[in-house]
């Protein structure tokens, strides 16, 4: 798992929407928790799960 640092300080509703926009985008199986703190939105994590399927029976 990677972590990117982004300044989230003084920047308005719409670029923090945006932001949980671009953690859902393309999100099949997971999760995407926001961390609230003193009001505001201090982190945005987003945990994706990857389905294998089975491609034939095993000899």
């Amino acid at each position: 798992m990677t972590a990117t640092i982004r300044n989230l300080e003084g920047q308005d509703e719409a670029s923090i929407l945006r932001e949980i926009h671009s953690a859902l985008n393309g999100l099949k199986f997971g999760s995407v928790e926001i961390t609230v703190h003193n009001g505001q939105v201090v982190q945005i994590e987003r945990k994706e799960k990857f389905r294998l399927q089975p491609t034939g029976k095993h000899a």
